[in-house]
């Protein structure tokens, strides 16, 4: 039986920034990056998100995926002088996405939540860090350890990750292009390859769990340049230690923007920096959702030839598909196998599906990869 989507599509849209509340701040240079205090949020920036996802396995082999990811949003660029009056007044909401793929039991299991920065229901801080939104969590519980946690009707995780490496600048230092124009751009870093255990529970039943989990923190101030209707992105975290991540953004005619961009990153932690010029991307499948009707790629071949790397993927379950109230997307657990340098090499992922059954550059300010 299909899963009932986390919630009906309603179109929420974040209301235009009036011409006298003052401006955001943009992403349009490179910045000097200061870490632990980046982990935390930039209010002065108009959208930021964190963003974990992960591959996981019992000790007999059964696999599963999770996506959590806490979405920040100004709906103004300061709060209002009369906040003082009200406590429950403030210019930053919080949403949030959580997701199990249960991959032997052919279950995926959705949810969304909201809240607003205030009285501690939701929100960002650096030291030490914690990103909320009611009981959905990440906590630090010492310098580069972090406890995730969030439950549903359904399912619940309770993992425990741990930074192994320094944060990945993606992009030009940080500075991750996204269009042509002038500021459409993020702030960008990833942590990759951290090695995470826990437990997830699907109706009822807990099964501890150990692999790897992808994080992505991004802050801005942009939307998608018109006519790019949403984007294919890939991280991919390699048995070798390396890993790699791609975003093609989408023409109307499926042809990539040129400011559509990637990163590899070996063993060693040295990067290399990709432009669509760099890879080839084929589908060579496709799933064709039963509620939205939209075809999603399903299975593709990657091909870098100057990394020498040549990759097979496929989604791990067909149906990953979140219907959300802001937009209808797949996202979901990947396996990918093939060869660097002429050796053999196998990984596991998460690939994001935009615009297939949404266009995002309708949406003000559309959450870029």
């Amino acid at each position: 039986m299909l899963p009932s989507p986390a919630i009906a599509a309603n179109s929420v849209t974040w209301q235009e920034l009036p011409a006298s509340s003052g401006e955001y701040r943009k992403a349009i240079a490179v910045q000097d990056w200061h870490f632990p205090e980046d982990f935390g949020s930039h209010n002065d920036y108009q959208t930021e998100w964190w963003y974990y996802t992960g591959n996981l396995e019992t000790d007999e082999g059964r696999p599963f995926g999770f996506q959590l990811t806490f979405f920040r949003q100004a709906i103004s660029p300061t709060v209002a002088a009369e906040s003082t009056r009200s406590g429950w007044r403030t210019n930053q909401i919080y949403s949030a996405h959580f997701t199990v793929s249960d991959i032997e039991g052919e279950g995926f299991y959705p949810d969304e939540r909201f809240s607003r920065n205030v009285i501690g229901l939701a929100g960002a801080e650096a030291t030490p860090y914690r990103v909320w939104l009611n009981d959905w969590s990440a906590t630090e519980l010492e310098a580069g350890v972090v406890r995730l946690q969030a439950q549903s009707e359904d399912v619940a995780i309770d993992l425990t990750v741990q930074q192994t490496r320094p944060p990945v600048l993606q992009g030009d230092r940080g500075l991750s292009v996204k269009g042509l124009e002038p500021g459409n751009a993020s702030y960008y870093y990833s942590l990759v390859q951290q090695p995470t255990t826990g437990t997830i529970t699907v109706k009822g039943e807990s099964f501890a769990v150990r692999g790897k989990t992808w994080k992505d923190h991004e802050y801005s101030t942009s939307a998608l340049t018109a006519g790019t209707v949403g984007w294919d992105w890939f991280s991919i975290e390699l048995d070798d230690g390396s890993a790699l991540m791609l975003y093609q953004l989408r023409h109307e005619d499926g042809t990539p923007e040129v400011t559509s961009a990637g990163t590899f990153v070996s063993p060693s932690g040295e990067t290399t920096h990709l432009t669509p010029d760099d890879w080839t991307i084929n589908v060579l499948n496709t799933w064709k959702s039963p509620r939205s009707k939209a075809a999603y790629p399903a299975q593709w071949q990657i091909h870098i030839p100057r990394l020498k790397l040549v990759l097979e993927g496929r989604s791990l379950l067909s149906d990953q598909e979140l219907n959300t109230s802001t937009a209808t997307y797949w996202e979901g657990a990947t396996a990918f196998k093939g060869t660097i340098q002429d050796q053999p090499i196998q990984g596991e992922g998460y690939v994001e599906l935009t615009g297939y059954a949404t266009r995002l550059d309708s949406l003000l300010s559309a959450s870029t990869p």
